[in-house]
């Protein structure tokens, strides 16, 4: 019997969104002026407010206020009506150092070890399959097609009542050998203003968007279609729920398809293995499937705060790979150093790129600057297993 998968996503104008958003632009600014820069930045959005809280050690000087107002125009409040706007909230600071505590542990030459050791204990994960170009998971991808063309649409006021915040949930139907058969049901929730009529936004959702971005060969006549499904949706953005940084956590990696390990992305630089880590096991998980050494794959990697070298690293492929998945994970020890130094350095993680993964998606995505997402180690893989 042929299995449904649902995945969702949030635009830059959902208010979690908006406050990973500021996270990341605060670390972006940081590491522009210091590339060295230690980060734990945490934001709240309500309405008409925002707190800036966390742990920030750095030599160059932050502009909270600049930065926050700033990254909130972009995204698109920029109406005192929509209770939430860039010019006119109150935007609140409450920041320190690092503990020298944590500072030691992934400083190189400090605390118990030499080398740099990790941010803190955790497990990571990396997922990749064949069944996208991106590599990633087709539920979640078309759900952030779907909002990437919401943003294009609104943007160009080609539709003038969007507003930022919308969501979509795209469900997926799959065979019993796990390749996707067609799409089932979409969900489209998106903020309006008040005098667009629930049958307008409906049609131009289901035409102008969702049929625009979904293959037409994965929709058929008994695809299902929600779209605003409260039959209305003004009040929206952080003054019609709160924002939490860290909490679209599933958002910004597989959809629910791979596994989490439960460290949030945004707001750390990339001494938090929680980042730097999970980018790296995305990375490998990509390039092994880029090989063909697997259709599907999945990898875990684990550490202890101040220790360099993983605790352990478990390779699934789900009986897809050319080889057993222990001789997979020794070829991966062969060919990356999963050290937290050493991660950083391979990516060239300590550049100010952060703020558009927190609203366009941590992978999947082609940009240069997304280093983790580049296939240049297929060679090195199969030379490791002996192809």
């Amino acid at each position: 019997m042929n299995t449904l998968f649902t995945s969702e996503a949030v635009s830059m104008g959902h208010p979690d969104k908006v406050a990973d958003q500021i996270s990341d632009a605060v670390l972006d600014d940081a590491l522009r002026q210091d590339p060295a820069s230690r980060v734990a930045c945490e934001t709240l959005v309500t309405t008409g407010t925002v707190f800036i809280a966390g742990e920030i050690t750095t030599h160059g000087f932050i502009d909270f206020q600049e930065v926050a107002r700033k990254t909130i125009k972009e995204i698109g409040y920029t109406e005192p009506a929509l209770g939430f706007s860039y010019d006119c909230c109150g935007i609140h600071v409450s920041v320190h150092g690092q503990s020298p505590d944590i500072s030691q542990g992934v400083t190189e030459g400090e605390g118990l070890h030499k080398e740099q050791g990790a941010g803190d204990q955790g497990m990571m994960f990396g997922y990749a399959s064949n069944e996208t170009p991106e590599m990633m998971p087709m539920p979640v991808m078309l759900s952030r097609r779907i909002l990437d063309e919401l943003v294009r649409q609104r943007e160009s006021k080609r539709m003038p009542w969007l507003k930022p915040d919308s969501k979509s949930q795209v469900t997926v139907e799959y065979d019993d050998k796990w390749r996707p058969v067609r799409v089932h049901t979409v969900v489209v929730s998106t903020q309006h203003a008040p005098e667009a009529k629930h049958s307008t936004i409906e049609k131009a959702i289901i035409e102008n968007v969702i049929k625009k971005v979904v293959p037409a060969r994965m929709l058929d006549k008994k695809t299902i279609y929600h779209v605003n499904p409260t039959g209305r949706f003004v009040i929206g953005g952080p003054h019609g729920d709160s924002g939490l940084t860290g909490r679209k956590i599933i958002v910004d990696t597989y959809g629910g398809m791979g596994r989490h390990g439960g460290g949030a992305f945004s707001g750390k630089d990339p001494s938090k293995v929680d980042r730097s880590a999970a980018y790296m096991m995305r990375y490998i998980a990509k390039n092994i499937v880029a090989a063909k050494l697997a259709t599907r794959c999945e990898l875990q990697v684990s550490y202890a705060i101040g220790v360099a070298r993983p605790l352990s690293l478990n390779v699934n492929t789900f009986d897809t790979s050319v080889i057993s998945n222990r001789a997979l994970a020794v070829a991966v020890q062969e060919v990356f150093d999963l050290r937290p130094a050493m991660i950083i350095k391979a990516l060239k993680l300590r550049r100010p790129v952060y703020v558009k993964t927190a609203r366009y998606g941590h992978f999947g995505v082609d940009d240069p600057d997304y280093t983790w997402e580049k296939t240049d180690k297929i060679a090195a893989l199969r030379r490791a297993i002996g192809i």
